[in-house]
């Protein structure tokens, strides 16, 4: 495993633990308070944010990618991604974290979708889709979680 994949990995697990916490704290609380209606707001520009990070890697290797023609399909999607984040940030903070939730999952299977061969893979190492894959699955649950524990 290279040496960035270990920083990756450590700020995934700190990314993850901040927000399980987080998450944890908020499915605490009453279901119609206002402290709670706040601190969702908080997770979902915490996600939001992670949303768009996460896609924004997909940039970055589209730069890379000798056929520009599958490279634009990545730059498409993260600005797609990109637009779902911006979306969810106006929205209120329950319906917020239902889009969220979706846009990770999303993210995910076009994760996923680069593994075997349907999106270009040519420069994404395996072990950063797979990594990103499994934290965008666990981030979708988390931005639900509070949704259903309403």
């Amino acid at each position: 495993m290279p040496n960035t994949a270990h920083v990756l990995l450590l700020t995934a697990l700190g990314i993850a633990g901040a927000t399980t916490l987080m998450t944890l704290r908020i499915a605490k609380m009453p279901g119609l308070s206002s402290e709670r209606t706040v601190a969702e707001l908080r997770l979902a520009q915490i996600a939001a944010l992670l949303l768009v990070m996460t896609s924004s890697v997909y940039l970055g290797f589209a730069a890379f990618i000798e056929n520009r023609l599958r490279g634009r399909l990545d730059v498409v999607l993260a600005v797609g991604f990109l637009i779902v984040a911006i979306t969810a940030t106006l929205r209120e903070p329950r319906e917020a974290l239902t889009i969220l939730a979706l846009g990770f999952i999303a993210h995910a299977l076009v994760d996923i979708l680069h593994r075997p061969g349907a999106l270009p893979a040519v420069v994404i190492p395996r072990w950063y889709l797979v990594g990103c894959a499994i934290l965008n699955l666990y981030m979708g649950t988390l931005c639900y979680l509070p949704v259903i524990k309403r």
